[in-house]
């Protein structure tokens, strides 16, 4: 799934340690996320929409591959 995960956490310049203390996941989890190679549940996408002030479909697009 495409996401603008690390667009919009560079713009609040956060660090990956950062967004995910705020979220309650790990910063190994932010790095999976921004690389495209693992999808958050969907309470840390709500968390992550709500942070970053923003609609889940706008942070999150789904791509059928």
């Amino acid at each position: 799934m495409k996401n603008r995960v690390k667009e919009l956490r560079k713009n609040q310049k956060l660090t990956q340690e950062e967004l995910a203390e705020l979220i309650g996941i790990s910063r190994q989890a932010i790095n999976a996320i921004e690389k495209e190679k693992f999808d958050p549940s969907l309470p840390t996408a709500f968390k992550m929409a709500k942070l970053f002030k923003t609609s889940i479909e706008d942070l999150f697009m789904y791509e059928n591959k």
